[in-house]
């Protein structure tokens, strides 16, 4: 088959961006949830409708010397705390259904930290339904009394809608039916969701006005979530093997014939009903993957996006069937968009596949910051920069709404707690900046030439046509078996034909035969006069026991009203208890998957610590083997050096009784020289002073010097040096190289009387202990050696 060329379709008759006057900013509004608690530090504050300030929490601003200043930020429009959901919806959501009914694209997302209240702004809660139940609401009592019959619009798995012919839905329908597994679609007739109708109440329906009527539409959903960058679609019914559970497949982007994304496989489910609609919608938030972390009990792990398609197609000429023209066919969808938010991994204490999840959802983010900062970009100053679209599905899967596909618009959920501080200001600047970004009004969609009012005439004409056949009534025909009976019984009529003047017989027996039949008709008259006063005496009987069971029904129909107040009251509560089981199933849903990631980390903790507790184990049985060797190492170490130091010791005292020894030797050697210098100084004076003075007795002789020094070497293990020197006045003087300190004692005042004739110097004591000593080493001092 040829592919048709770009001239051929319909939507490229016209352009598709519009020039620079033909576009709008990106709406941007700002939601403030409740703080948790009422001592809780707020860090944000509602200035006007549009405005808002940021406080810096005062620990924040001690520790950063002040650097954080108070900041203003301003948006579209600022929704309080007490803003109610149906308030943001009127203001947000509501000129995007009026637009998708109109053949036009939109788009909405939540953006914010996580714990802001994004989830609760697009779901809603029991009660206080949120966008997007209230935009379901809105579409199905805008197009309810004109959609058309199921089956009749069908996908045709290329982003495109095809129309079938009568025969062929309904053969589908047929096939529908007889499958048990497919539950039918409820009516408005049959009783709405519980939690659904706790949701919106019938005070706060919306409807779209302007609804063309000589159009057929019918509403696709689709749900599927980003999940690690991978796409995933909710709504798809895979088999389940419990014996090897396989994991859900991922699906792939694809760009049909106008350059729109969409998602490949995606399962598309037509819904007659907001109740079904919810259903199916509630069938995926089971599949959605939520965790606990520290910062958010229920977190959203993946970016959701729930796309509401609406298929319309005119109605033919009569106004009685769709026109079989494709080309007609108008697609529009709405995608609600619940991003997950962004996190800090040091606040939320993220491991493993949470830090994973953590990441990619951080990543996704930044990319959509960067495609928004480049967008900027190309339009203030003129650039032509690529855009980073395929960097993330997420932006990918959007691209053509920045193009000029559709209106876009953004809700901004902030938590006013002061933890969340740094994090809000990241988001007042990435919202500050999306709002300077520009997007191309969406054209209008080509519509049908052909007379408007069709389907009012059309449904006038059936309504004439049911009238006068109605009204229409004549003789009611006579039963012509009845007749011919009723006819036999009467006598017959004899030969009527008369052949002579004179005959008096023929008219005789005619008259006889015709009294006997006028005879016969009254006997009949009167039975049937019987007949019918009998009949009417019993349908007057009849009628009494009709009154006394009318008394009686009157009775039975009081008595089964206050049995239906009893029923009602029966209904409302099991009704409330349903709701409750639903609430009670998902929460149940919700602690399973928790449960089973608890118990997912508390098996790889335990193997964790089954694994450090053996090597721990293995440690400590290393640790005592080094102790007791060391133990080994240490007693042989302290016996080595105990010996050692006993030895030295020993030693040392041998080597300082010798010195000591040596010592004593050389001061007697010092002396016998000083005793020697002075007797021959003694000498010499007595020969001088004449005869007169009687001379002392002569000292023994001391034995040779050099011998004493030969004997003095031969004794001492280590000998020690000394230098002999002559003096002026004639005498000797020692002195030792190897002594510490070498003192003697001045002789006594008579000694010194009695030499004082003596020319001769005494020794010069100070000389010798005026030297500088020489280091000596003791026992005592000495110092143990380290080993």
């Amino acid at each position: 088959m040829q592919r048709p060329g770009k001239g051929k379709t319909p939507r490229r008759n016209f352009p598709r961006k519009a020039s620079n006057t033909d576009k709008d900013p990106v709406g941007v509004y700002c939601r403030i949830r409740p703080l948790g608690a009422e001592n809780e530090e707020c860090c944000v504050e509602m200035i006007s409708s549009s405005t808002i300030q940021l406080h810096p929490p005062d620990g924040l601003k001690a520790n950063r010397n002040g650097e954080f200043k108070e900041t203003q930020y301003s948006f579209k429009k600022v929704f309080g705390i007490k803003t109610t959901q149906m308030e943001l919806f009127e203001e947000v959501a509501k000129p995007l259904i009026d637009d998708l009914i109109h053949s036009k694209n939109g788009l909405l997302f939540t953006y914010g930290v996580t714990g802001s209240g994004k989830t609760f702004t697009m779901t809603g809660s029991p009660g206080e339904g949120g966008l997007l139940p209230r935009s379901l609401d809105m579409v199905f009592n805008s197009i309810g009394p004109f959609q058309a019959k199921r089956f009749v619009f069908k996908p045709d798995e290329k982003n495109g809608m095809e129309i079938q012919n009568q025969v062929d839905a309904l053969l589908d329908r047929q096939k529908r039916d007889s499958q048990p597994i497919v539950p039918k679609t409820p009516s408005s007739r049959q009783r709405a969701d519980p939690e659904f109708g706790d949701m919106i109440s019938s005070e706060e329906a919306c409807k779209c006005d302007n609804v063309d009527e000589d159009c057929c539409f019918s509403v696709f959903v689709s749900y599927i979530e980003i999940y690690n960058n991978y796409i995933y679609d909710l709504l798809e019914d895979a088999p389940y093997d419990p014996i090897r559970p396989r994991p859900p497949q991922s699906k792939i982007l694809r760009e049909d014939q106008n350059h729109n994304m969409y998602v490949a496989g995606c399962t598309e489910v037509e819904v007659k009903s907001t109740e079904e609609a919810f259903e199916v919608f509630w069938k995926g938030q089971k599949k959605r993957r939520i965790a606990n972390t520290q910062l958010n009990r229920e977190s959203s792990r993946s970016h959701s996006v729930f796309v509401i398609k609406l298929a319309q197609a005119p109605l033919d000429a009569d106004g009685d069937h769709i026109l079989q023209d494709k080309s007609q066919v108008n697609v529009s969808q709405l995608c609600l968009v619940d991003l997950a938010g962004s996190e800090r991994t040091s606040r939320t204490k993220a491991e493993g596949s949470r830090l994973r999840e953590a990441g990619n959802i951080n990543q996704s983010l930044m990319t959509l910051r960067t495609c928004m900062e480049v967008l900027r970009e190309n339009q203030m100053y003129g650039t032509n920069k690529m855009v980073p679209y395929r960097d993330s599905k997420i932006t990918h899967l959007f691209k053509n709404y920045f193009d000029g596909e559709g209106k876009v618009r953004m809700i901004v959920c902030v938590n006013p707690k002061a933890d969340d501080y740094e994090e809000t200001m990241l988001v007042m600047r990435f919202a500050e900046m999306t709002q300077e970004v520009e997007v191309a009004r969406p054209v209008d969609r080509p519509i049908c030439f052909l007379a408007a009012g069709r389907r009012h005439r059309n449904q006038a004409f059936k309504d004439e046509l049911s009238r006068r056949l109605e009204e229409r009534g004549g003789p009611i025909s006579d039963d012509p078996v009845l007749l011919n009976q009723l006819v036999e019984s009467l006598p017959q009529l004899p030969p009527c034909e008369l052949v002579d003047p004179s005959d008096d017989q023929t008219l005789s027996r005619l008259i006889e035969v015709l009294e006997k039949r006028h005879c016969a008709r009254q006997l009949i008259t009167e039975q049937f006069n019987k007949t019918a006063n009998k009949l009417k005496s019993m349908l007057q009987q009849f009628d009494g026991q009709l009154g006394a069971r009318e008394t009686f029904l009157h009775d039975q129909q009081s008595k089964l009203s206050e049995k239906e107040k009893v029923i009602i009251g029966q209904k409302t509560e099991i009704e409330r208890l349903e709701k409750k089981s639903k609430m009670l199933e998902y929460k149940i849903d919700v602690l399973q998957k928790t449960t089973d990631m608890y118990e997912h980390d508390k098996r790889s903790l335990q193997q964790e610590l089954e694994t450090r507790e053996q090597r721990l184990q293995r440690e400590l049985s290393e640790r005592r083997r080094m102790e007791q060797r060391m133990q080994c190492m240490v007693t042989d170490a302290k016996l080595k050096w105990e010996k050692e130091c006993e030895r030295q010791v020993n030693a040392k005292q041998l080597e300082m009784q010798n010195k000591l020894w040596v010592k004593d030797e050389k001061l007697k050697q010092l002396k016998a020289i000083v005793i020697e210098s002075s007797s021959s100084s003694g000498a010499a004076g007595g020969g001088g002073g004449g005869g007169g003075v009687p001379q002392r007795s002569e000292a023994p002789e001391r034995p040779p010097r050099e011998r004493d020094r030969s004997m003095a070497q031969k004794r001492t293990p280590s000998p020690l040096s000394g230098n002999v020197f002559k003096t002026r006045a004639g005498g000797q003087a020692v002195h030792f190289t190897d002594v510490e300190t070498l003192r003697q004692e001045c002789p006594t005042a008579s000694s010194r009387k009695r030499r004082s004739g003596s020319a001769e110097r005494p020794v010069q004591t100070d000389d010798i202990e005026n030297r500088p000593p020489l280091m000596s080493t003791s026992y005592s001092n000495q110092k143990r050696r380290k080993p």
